[in-house]
């Protein structure tokens, strides 16, 4: 999988820069570090996300260096020589562990920990949360979508209305969430998608009527023509005229691929097209449907039995509407091999120190039970108890446990198979499957338990009192 770039060294706050110049200058160099990526709250107002984001970005810590152009900037601005020669010889050397991308996730769990030098886990700090908030929050919403529209085709046809060249990751994060194909031409070359596409209203207008532009279109793209017939009136022009080219394309060996409406009643107008293909025999010309789509107004298609057959969907899915960002953050848990925690006089963000596992339990019909963070030595969790006030929350008792971080980075190599949004895709499927539908609703969805074992509140409780 090719990167947007092949170096990002500089895709950074000046803060991260200017803190490892400040450790450097003090001869932090060696100092050692962990630092835990987790999000707090769940956006959507629904019950999981979807983890992505991961291979764009282990390919991006992997080719992080500074080359001549970036130190000449640096210098520019006002760092320091000897930091600057540090810097030429820069390569990140640690070691990352994560959830597999695809892998639905919670709250408070930390979804991936990045352990080295302490410069180095700080230096990564904003391109990973800049990758993985974007990549997930855009993948979580597809998902949604996915989880209603059932085996009809999903479009991304958002490059239009993305935030730049978040554009990109955005086609690839839909796919990963269950989309089927991009009209995102660049981000179908970098991640091996598959490209869609039809026509615009002005390519319509350019014409002295619509009908020769059908046909204009049509014999430009007699195997992959897809008619948009809401240009001026979709009953009465639109899809008469369509039949026509489609009644041409026939005469020549060839089918009319579908029709687009992209306004009006797309329920009723959909139902009338469906009728009139039908009567004229053209049954196997698909209906695409796009204009403002979400999991809510696909849900209410499907309920209607609106004959839709694929949807094509920008603003809602790429901007991830109505969460513009996914809270993640990035939080210091070890250093130098000793536990450290951040305190809050808001208890929600006080944060969870050590090395740590996240342990996932499923029932007896191979179900998601409910998720555990514990300390990296544990392996056997009887209860688990609430972050913030220590009540329990449920015992382990009858359910199987597995780990959910594993390592992906080791001394700076990235030391998994690389995979594919098509690979991904197939992860978060058969997650979905395992996760229980109280869970999975668009509204009044329950809460999955996450808590924290016993072993790893008694080490919070400790350091707590420890700053009091």
């Amino acid at each position: 999988m090719k990167p947007i770039k092949d170096n990002l060294a500089l895709l950074t706050d000046l803060y991260q820069l200017t803190m490892i110049q400040a450790y450097f200058d003090d001869g932090r160099e060696n100092d050692t570090a962990a630092f835990d990526y987790f999000f707090r709250k769940i956006p959507f107002g629904g019950g999981y996300v979807v983890f992505a984001g991961l291979s764009e970005l282990l390919e991006n810590i992997r080719n992080l260096k500074f080359t001549d152009s970036e130190i000449i900037y640096l210098k520019k601005i006002g760092f320091k020589s000897a930091f600057l020669d540090y810097l030429k010889e820069f390569s990140f050397k640690g070691d990352v562990f994560s959830f597999r991308e695809g892998n639905i996730v919670f709250p408070e769990e930390p979804i991936l920990s990045v352990r080295g030098k302490l410069i180095e886990a700080q230096l990564v700090e904003s391109l990973l949360l800049n990758t993985l908030n974007f990549n997930s929050l855009i993948a979580t919403k597809a998902a949604r979508m996915r989880s209603v529209a059932g085996d009809k085709i999903l479009g991304d046809f958002g490059l239009r209305r993305s935030h730049g060249l978040g554009g990109i990751q955005a086609s690839k994060a839909a796919i990963i969430g269950g989309f089927d194909s991009t009209s995102n031409v660049l981000a179908a070359q970098l991640f091996d998608l598959k490209p869609v596409g039809t026509m615009a209203h002005s390519y319509i207008q350019s014409y002295s009527d619509e009908l020769t532009a059908f046909r204009k279109y049509a014999e430009s793209q007699p195997d992959n023509c897809t008619l948009l017939v809401d240009t001026y009136d979709t009953i009465k022009s639109g899809v008469p005229n369509a039949i026509k080219v489609a009644k041409e394309l026939e005469a020549a060996g060839k089918k009319l691929k579908g029709i687009r409406l992209d306004s009006g009643d797309l329920i009723s107008l959909a139902k009338q097209s469906r009728k009139m293909l039908n009567e004229n025999g053209l049954d196997y010309v698909k209906i695409v449907a796009s204009n403002q789509l979400d999991e809510y107004m696909i849900e209410k298609i499907i309920k209607e039995d609106a004959p839709i057959d694929i949807f094509g969907v920008g603003t809602n899915l790429v901007t991830g509407q109505p969460d513009a960002a996914l809270d993640g953050v990035y939080k210091l848990s070890v250093v130098n091999d000793e536990p450290s925690l951040k305190l809050s006089e808001s208890e929600e963000k006080i944060t969870l120190p050590g090395l740590k596992q996240v342990f996932r339990f499923t029932d007896s019909n191979g179900m998601y039970a409910g998720d555990a963070i514990g300390l990296e030595t544990e392996d056997k969790i009887d209860n688990v108890f609430e972050h913030h006030k220590g009540n329990k929350i449920f015992n382990t008792e009858d359910l199987s446990i597995s780990k959910s971080l594993q390592k992906v980075i080791e001394n700076g190599n990235i030391i998994i198979k690389p995979y594919s949004p098509e690979d991904s895709k197939i992860i978060i499927k058969e997650n979905l499957k395992k996760l229980p539908e109280k869970y999975k609703k668009l509204k009044n969805v329950e809460t999955y338990p996450v808590g924290i074992s016993k072993n790893l509140l008694e080490e919070l409780n400790s350091l707590k009192k420890k700053f009091e």
